[in-house]
């Protein structure tokens, strides 16, 4: 078993100053979250509280019909603790419309509307509360392509885009995210009894083990199925970070000049921030 342990208390001290750095740094003071009842919107709620102070954090809550009860009381849960400002907007009325003219659509098809336009809310919020959206993508999520792209995977910035999913229960507990939060199975909530890992076929912890060695330690296939990983699981993830990378950048730019965004132009701190 690998030993995925992280240090709670620099990684909390890391990402509070993170979110408090990359928001200032550009004139913003306030920050925007998508709060699901799920613990990796509350961990980043948490973070993005403790940086900017609760009064300054928006915590935007938004059901659909068929979500879960339990998401809007966990949701709840996380605001009542923090003391953040809130609000809660049903998107069951701007999606109905487009499920009614394509009456085909699937499942996969009727949650990436959904996640789409729950970013549609939180832009919009983010104007008119004039803070950033934080991102509360995990990085085992965002390796697997478990995101809509310009959906749940949009954001201004994101705080614990590099913590693995059992790295994120780890800081959750100690920042102290609602047992109730930690105790429940992951779940994006985009149908009635959906769960992440019946989804992908396989659990997080699982799927961290073997990231962690692909990624971080630049195992090839062969060395993970020499670990012990079974040779299935190991192409299953490994065709799901190539499918999916396209998601995890900005849309690449036909590189004519000398510099271009995204390859050569990339850094604020040269503006003099």
């Amino acid at each position: 078993m690998i030993d995925l342990s992280i240090n709670p208390a620099l990684a909390r001290k890391i990402l509070t100053g993170f979110l408090r750095t990359e928001i200032t740094r550009v004139n913003f003071r306030k920050a925007v979250i998508g709060l699901s009842g799920g613990i990796d919107s509350a961990l980043s709620c948490f973070l993005a509280a403790e940086a900017l102070g609760p009064e300054n954090v928006l915590a935007v809550r938004m059901p659909y019909r068929t979500s879960s009860p339990d998401s809007l009381e966990h949701a709840q849960l996380v605001i009542d603790a923090l003391g953040v400002q809130s609000l809660t907007v049903d998107i069951t009325e701007m999606v109905e419309p487009l499920f009614s003219r394509f009456p085909e659509m699937d499942n996969l098809r009727k949650g990436n509307v959904m996640a789409r336009a729950r970013m549609i809310v939180l832009y919009d919020q983010s104007a008119a509360f004039r803070g950033l959206v934080v991102g509360t993508g995990n990085k085992t999520e965002l390796l697997l392509g478990y995101s809509t792209l310009y959906g749940d995977s949009a954001c201004a910035l994101n705080p614990i885009g590099d913590l693995y999913k059992t790295q994120v229960r780890q800081l959750a507990r100690a920042v102290g995210v609602p047992e109730p939060i930690l105790a429940k199975p992951p779940s994006a909530d985009l149908w009635v009894g959906q769960t992440d890992e019946e989804e992908l076929g396989f659990t997080y912890e699982q799927a961290d083990q073997l990231l962690y060695l692909l990624v971080d330690q630049r195992y090839s296939p062969e060395d993970c199925v020499a670990a012990g990983f079974d040779a299935s699981l190991v192409r299953a993830v490994m065709e799901r970070v190539r499918r999916n990378h396209f998601k995890r950048i900005l849309p690449p730019i036909a590189k004519l000049g000398n510099r271009t965004i995204g390859y050569d132009f990339l850094y604020l701190r040269d503006w003099g921030t």
